[in-house]
């Protein structure tokens, strides 16, 4: 079971790899500082292969501390609807960082989600990872239940066959209706591109009206009942999961 609020993970890594990337020496230079006993973890003298978090650990070379690093942390949040996905927002209206606030670091959105939209909104303060996941190349799913007014049965070929979006094609996505009710239903759609209002749009071309358009799943990670306004951290696998 997962709480809502604070929490972060960090990872043990190899010394040699801690100390190449404080800058002391080269990752081959750091298995002869080891093997000199130059390098201790917590006032004992290290060891090839040792490994250690530097926010728990006290790691000195020669006796000198290396850096305490910050925490990776990836959370998410269900995102309500009347909030704009950015850090700051010129107009003054309500931002979904606003609501991440109390995990205690400094996070940023990853990719967007509308101002009419909700759902499952990733953060985290991970400029690798950020970069990684919104790569083209990388292609998360994205999916997203889509209450639609319109005929949905004559929209399913328009929206899973050749579409463009501002003169560059689409990638094919992958569309079912969920429910049906009254003039239209729910559909769920699933996407790997972040176009800007991908789906919204995509709808439109079919001639449906969208009435509520709620993010559902990122990759491996699912929104499931996380409440409205509220948000987690993603544990290590999850996060393994998301960006490999």
């Amino acid at each position: 079971m997962f709480s809502y609020g604070k929490g972060a993970f960090f990872v043990k890594e190899r010394l040699q790899k801690l100390l190449s990337a404080a800058g002391i020496c080269s990752r081959r230079a750091a298995e002869e500082y080891i093997a000199a006993g130059r390098v201790m973890v917590n006032s004992a003298v290290a060891h090839i292969g040792d490994s250690a978090d530097l926010e728990t650990d006290r790691v000195t070379v020669d006796g000198k501390e290396l850096p305490r690093r910050e925490k990776i942390i990836w959370l998410m949040l269900h995102k309500p609807r009347g909030y704009v996905t950015t850090l700051s927002d010129e107009k003054g209206r309500k931002t979904a960082a606003q609501l991440v606030e109390d995990c205690g670091m400094r996070v940023w959105p990853v990719g967007r989600l509308d101002l009419n939209s909700e759902g499952l909104l990733l953060f985290t303060n991970d400029g690798t990872g950020t970069d990684r996941l919104l790569h083209p190349s990388h292609e998360v799913e994205k999916e997203y239940h889509v209450t639609v007014i319109g005929d949905m049965e004559r929209a399913l070929p328009v929206l899973t066959g050749p579409l463009e979006l501002d003169g560059r094609p689409l990638a094919p996505a992958q569309v079912q209706i969920l429910q049906k009710s009254g003039r239209g239903g729910v559909l769920s759609v699933i996407i790997h591109e972040g176009r800007n209002r991908q789906v919204r749009r995509m709808c439109a071309l079919a001639g449906l009206e969208v009435k509520a358009l709620k993010r559902v799943r990122e990759g491996a990670i699912a929104l499931g009942q996380l409440p409205i306004g509220k948000w987690r951290v993603l544990t290590e696998g999850e996060v393994a999961d998301l960006l490999k």
